[in-house]
């Protein structure tokens, strides 16, 4: 069939709400900005298991860390399915993975920051899994077929991580002094990050446009970062604590909260790499891959041994 009537085909699909599947024709553009997308997702899913796998030795009860492990095996598994999804594209998992350990591809920047108490935990439930789910209930809609349906089961997850990490921090806002402290401290550090999950503001995000066009994602950046302080302003309330930006107020004739400028260069420092972890992140998943590789070796040879007596019977 010649370009153009793929083409049309292709946009019309668009159009109609018509999910794009694996062997349908698609632009190369759309492959690589899904790739691209897909498996910066899974990475920022497996590197995300680093900074709260810290605190399952360190949980102050067993209940506490049941709860984490469970958080933790959930993100493993929300990996294993972005990667299957992105690997219907046509990359391979192998290749996905050596671009992560060569700081070829990102991950989401948040994930390069330490988790100093155990407060932090409760953010992270909080705010960071709070934004992702701004962003991944969107994605539950994207035109990529097999992206959306691995969406649907991750954001459902997602939303109990947030809950779990609310009432953790539930829990200490209505401790001792101490405790109160450190959960408005854990808040104070992690807040200005989440808002720069949502990446650069639209005027600079190259990626955006063509994304909306072909409904890769839904919404933009600055709309999904409103919807997340809107949301977090007024939660914040239960808490009885307070959110680090002196410029947070209610704008009654926009119907939204304005909020304070982000450190822009502080986001494009991390994204560079330069963040306060991120050569720990990248280390660690690196020993990761070279301490599994007996691993990966002994799956393959039980399959490989199965198949040839499969095809002998």
């Amino acid at each position: 069939m010649p370009l153009p009537d793929l083409e049309k085909i292709f946009e019309h699909k668009i159009d109609q709400e018509v999910k794009i599947e694996p062997r349908d024709w698609m632009p190369d553009a759309y492959r690589k900005t899904n790739i691209r997308q897909i498996s910066q997702h899974a990475h920022s899913e497996i590197v995300g298991m680093l900074p709260e796998g810290n605190w399952i030795s360190r949980a102050p009860s067993l209940k506490r860390k049941a709860i984490l492990l469970a958080k933790v095996q959930d993100e493993g598994g929300h990996g294993l399915y972005l990667y299957s999804a992105a690997e219907t594209l046509g990359m391979s998992r192998e290749e996905m993975i050596n671009d992560l350990h060569s700081g070829k591809a990102k991950y989401s920047s948040i994930f390069n920051y330490p988790t100093l108490t155990w407060a932090d935990i409760g953010a992270i439930g909080w705010l960071v899994d709070g934004a992702a789910i701004m962003n991944q209930v969107m994605l539950t809609r994207t035109s990529y077929g097999p992206y959306a349906r691995a969406m649907v089961r991750i954001c459902k997850e997602e939303s109990f991580h947030q809950r779990q990490g609310f009432e953790a921090l539930l829990v200490l806002s209505r401790g001792s002094a101490e405790q109160k402290a450190m959960c408005q401290d854990a808040i104070n550090r992690w807040w200005w990050p989440s808002l720069m999950m949502f990446g650069p503001r639209d005027s600079e995000s190259s990626n955006s446009d063509q994304s909306m066009k072909w409904k890769i994602k839904r919404k933009s950046n600055d709309e999904l970062r409103q919807q997340f302080v809107d949301m977090i302003a007024e939660q914040i309330k239960v808490l009885g604590m307070r959110l680090p930006d002196e410029e947070l107020q209610w704008n009654e004739a926009r119907q939204h909260y304005d909020f304070g400028s982000i450190n822009w260069d502080e986001f494009w420092q991390v994204v560079k790499g330069n963040g306060p972890c991120n050569k720990q992140r990248l280390e660690a998943r690196r020993k990761a891959w070279d301490e599994g590789a007996w691993v990966r070796e002994a799956a393959t040879a039980h399959a490989a041994k199965r198949n040839s007596r499969t095809a002998a019977a």
